[in-house]
């Protein structure tokens, strides 16, 4: 009977480990700037720590109430400002890498869903509710409200734009 040890580290504990090497590294030339360095990166950590609580909870929340896959299924159905209104609650919900939505968003537009209706949902899938904490733990209320509001609001400026760019190639 053989034993296999596995005396490399799980692959979630490379970059904490990789941090720490270097650390260590950096110590050994300058040992005052490393040990501020550390705890500045302490400060931060624990300044992140109740906002990313937060998020996590907030995430939860989402997935436990919210359907995005449901929303984005009647993006085709009822009327114009339902329509848009959906489109921006599903990109604000939408989770997962951008590419994931790209057969579904090309579904939908060969279901004849409006492009501007499509490019309204991209826009605001960078509006992030669960990360809103964190942004406002770096950044401030104002900050944050207002960066939101513009992607909101421009989100409808790029979705009339591309509609009615798409609207002049496809009467060409």
């Amino acid at each position: 009977m053989s034993w296999k040890y596995n005396i490399l580290p799980s692959r979630q504990f490379y970059l904490p480990l990789a941090v720490l090497g270097i650390y260590l590294v950096l110590w050994l030339f300058a040992p005052d700037k490393t040990i501020l360095a550390l705890k500045k990166s302490i400060q931060v950590f624990l300044q992140v720590l109740l906002p990313l609580c937060m998020v996590f909870l907030l995430m939860a929340g989402v997935n436990l109430f919210l359907n995005t896959s449901e929303i984005t299924r009647h993006l085709g159905q009822g009327a114009g400002v339902k329509r848009i209104l959906l489109a921006v609650i599903a990109g604000i919900i939408s989770t997962g890498p951008i590419y994931a939505w790209f057969p579904l968003l090309k579904d939908l537009r060969e279901r004849d869903t409006q492009p501007s209706l499509l490019a309204v949902f991209l826009v605001n899938r960078a509006i992030k509710p669960f990360l809103l904490p964190v942004m406002i733990s770096f950044f401030g209320w104002v900050y944050v409200l207002s960066f939101t509001l513009l992607i909101l609001f421009g989100s409808f400026g790029v979705g009339f734009i591309i509609g009615r760019l798409m609207d002049e190639t496809e009467n060409n």
